[in-house]
C-alpha cells in the first residue's frame, strides 16, 4: 500500500503526568480524547490519544509506571498548527490556565505566532501563517 496524502499520522510522546498533559491538550487547545487505555499489566503503559474527529492525525501520549523513557524535549521538538490567521483571543489564556507556559521559540516563530510548552516541556506553536503542500 503506498503512502498517500490521506495516510493517517500518529505522533507519540512519553508523558510524566498524563492527566496534566491531557488537560493542556483538551481543555487548553480543544482536542478530543479519541481513545484511552490504562496499562493492565506490569509491562504495559497508560495512553491517551488526542485529536479531532475525522482528522488525518492524532497525538498519542504514553505514561504510567511502565513508562520506558522519560520525556526529553528540545527546543526543536515543535508541534506546529498553521492557523492561517491569529489565534482566537481566548485560546492563549486558556492554554496558560490549562498548564501551558508561553515561551520564545526564536525570531521566526515569535514573528509568526505564539509558542507554549506543554506540561512535559514539548512545544506547541500556534502559527499565524497558512500551509499548503500544493
Amino acid at each position: 500500500m503506498p503512502i498517500t496524502a490521506d495516510t493517517h499520522v500518529r505522533l507519540a510522546r512519553p508523558s510524566r503526568d498524563l492527566a496534566a498533559a491531557e488537560r493542556f491538550w483538551t481543555q487548553g487547545l480543544g482536542l478530543d480524547v479519541l481513545y484511552r487505555s490504562e496499562g493492565g499489566h506490569a509491562d504495559e503503559h497508560d495512553l491517551v490519544m488526542l485529536g479531532l474527529p475525522g482528522a488525518g492525525w492524532h497525538l498519542e501520549l504514553v505514561g504510567g509506571s511502565a513508562l520506558a523513557v522519560e520525556p526529553r524535549p528540545t527546543g526543536e521538538d515543535l508541534f506546529v498548527l498553521y492557523l492561517d490567521g491569529p489565534a482566537d483571543d481566548d485560546l492563549v489564556p486558556r492554554l496558560e490556565r490549562a498548564g501551558g507556559t508561553r515561551v520564545s521559540a526564536g525570531p521566526y516563530w515569535d514573528r509568526w505566532g505564539v509558542t507554549f510548552t506543554d506540561p512535559d516541556g514539548y512545544r506547541l506553536v500556534l502559527c499565524t501563517r497558512a500551509w499548503s503542500n500544493d
